[in-house]
C-alpha cells in the first residue's frame, strides 16, 4: 500500500466504453478515483450518484473522477446510464488495482 506522498500506482484498465485508460492520460490533472464492489446495488448506486450531484463542481475545478470495480465493462455501461453518470466507470476484473491502493479489503 502507498502512503501520502508516494506516487500513485499506474494502470490501465478497460472503462465502461471498451476503451483502454491509464492513469498517465491524465498526468497533471488532480484525480478523484473512487472504488466500489458491485455496480448497480443500493450503496454503489447512493455512492456513484453523490459524486454525479457534485460533478459539475469537481470538473470547474478540474478534477477527472473516475470510478473502478471489478464489473465487466458491459454492465458498467448499463450502470453508467442508468442514473446518467457523467464519468468514465473502468473494469478491475481481478480487483489488483483496487489491491493496489489498499481498496480491495472487507
Amino acid at each position: 500500500m502507498f502512503k501520502e506522498g508516494d506516487s500513485a500506482p499506474a494502470f490501465t484498465l478497460v472503462d465502461d466504453r471498451g476503451a483502454s485508460v491509464s492513469l498517465s492520460d491524465f498526468a497533471g490533472k488532480k484525480v478523484v478515483l473512487y472504488f466500489y464492489p458491485k455496480a448497480d446495488t443500493p450503496g454503489c448506486t447512493k455512492q456513484a450518484c453523490a459524486l454525479r450531484d457534485i460533478h459539475p463542481d469537481v470538473r470547474e475545478k478540474g478534477v477527472v473522477v473516475l470510478g473502478v470495480s471489478p464489473d465487466p465493462p458491459e454492465k458498467l455501461a448499463k450502470f453508467r446510464a442508468k442514473p446518467d453518470l457523467p464519468f468514465a466507470l473502468l473494469s478491475d476484473p481481478d480487483h489488483a488495482v483496487a489491491e493496489a491502493y489498499g481498496a480491495w479489503v472487507e
